[in-house]
């Protein structure tokens, strides 16, 4: 029994490690362009539309390779499929480094924001098959982990490209995280030797006709859009305010910062209560006391204010903890998750444009923060709706 029970350790040990790692690996892929952007423009002479195709690979990846996930998951094993996503990243970030063509620098970058885009689904599904009674503490500890991932990317992308002599460093270092992030799964995918081929019971178009499967959908890409929009255009509200290049983007690191530590608690306190919805209303409320502080005041009690939007994004942690207490079973997670973050990812994408489009109209930043306090407040009736224990097995249409 003691050598089971240590080899069933090692097994969940070995897991967790797995996950974590692949969580520190899903932001790099996408955000790493961001801060070398110029110089990919310069070595590829490219155009501006060419360059907003690439800012956009992320939200079609995310979309499309997402919504694909739980199929090829059933197909040939959720593992397989994680480990296959994860070598898909490291060819499209070792490949891109290299690359002297556009047109295959976008490929590239596409296959690698695919792999990620489909780990990203199945993560929550992968937390519920291993942790199902520690969903709320794991998912805390992988959001964390993505957490950190996405401001290891901000922050040492350039430092990397100046140290070894170009962006192409910058951007092919990632790949040597991924390849970290695959060797726990090379263990990990004799779980799927002994695959079933069950039925399916749950679809990603029978979850898009329930409510609960619509209501997470929204209630993901509203917190999403507020996120793409806060991450795309504060460090540029507060350098409008007054403020240095660097200042605003200590801000903004401020900002994304604070979520950390609440990003390793909350979920937790979320997926142990029975109504977890005083502590959604209460991180939702941070957004509009957030966006009226900077309306009034955003350069004198800015640090206040970036401290208070930071605790509002900690909605994305707690919105995938649900996707994992929605549903019984790691397929209807993983169809959960699939429709909740695919198609939220392409309401999300309207955040940052809306935010420049009411900008440029406006000259200010007054209409722009009235615009994001207005999309805020639906999150108010989605989280009463969402914290209802209700699965998704039980709205899922007859067939």
């Amino acid at each position: 029994m003691a050598r089971v029970s240590t080899s069933a350790r090692r097994a969940t040990i070995l897991v967790l490690v797995g996950i974590v790692l692949l969580s520190s690996n899903l932001r790099p892929t996408a955000v790493s362009v961001g801060p070398v952007l110029a110089e990919v423009r310069d070595a590829f002479s490219m155009s501006g539309p060419v360059a907003g195709l690439l800012t956009s690979l992320p939200v079609v990846a995310f979309a499309v390779f997402g919504a694909l996930a739980p199929a090829a998951a059933r197909r040939i094993g959720i593992h397989r499929v994680t480990l296959l996503s994860i070598l898909a990243a490291v060819a499209g970030l070792l490949g891109r480094a290299v690359t002297g063509s556009e047109a295959l620098f976008l490929v590239l970058s596409l296959l690698a924001l695919g792999g990620m885009a489909m780990a990203n689904v199945l993560l929550p599904s992968l937390v519920k098959l291993h942790f199902p009674d520690r969903i709320g503490r794991v998912t805390a500890i992988y959001t964390t982990a993505l957490s950190v991932g996405l401001t290891a990317a901000l922050v040492l992308t350039v430092p990397v490209a100046h140290a070894f002599g170009g962006w192409r460093w910058g951007l092919g270092a990632w790949a040597a995280l991924a390849i970290v992030a695959a060797l726990p799964w090379l263990s990990l995918v004799a779980h799927d030797r002994n695959l079933e081929r069950a039925p399916r019971t749950i679809t990603f178009g029978q979850v898009a006709r329930t409510p609960l499967g619509l209501a997470m959908a929204l209630f993901f890409g509203l917190q999403s859009l507020q996120a793409y929009a806060i991450f795309g255009w504060f460090a540029q509200l507060w350098r409008d305010s007054g403020y240095s290049a660097t200042v605003a983007g200590l801000l903004a690191g401020l900002l994304a910062g604070t979520a950390i530590p609440l990003t390793l608690w909350l979920p937790n306190v979320v997926a142990r209560r029975e109504d977890p919805r005083r502590v959604l209303y209460a991180v939702i409320a941070a957004y509009p006391v957030g966006f009226l502080g900077l309306m009034l005041a955003p350069h004198d009690l800015a640090i206040v204010w970036a401290v208070v939007v930071g605790v509002a994004t900690v909605t994305f942690p707690l919105i995938l903890t649900l996707i994992g207490l929605r549903a019984r079973t790691p397929e209807g997670t993983a169809a959960l998750s699939a429709f909740t973050q695919s198609t939220g990812y392409l309401v999300a994408a309207l955040g940052p444009f809306l935010v420049g489009v009411v900008h440029d109209t406006s000259g200010g930043w007054t209409w722009p923060l009235v615009l994001l306090l207005a999309l805020a407040l639906p999150l108010f009736p989605l989280a009463a709706y969402v914290s209802r224990p209700v699965m998704i097995e039980d709205q899922l249409p007859e067939r």
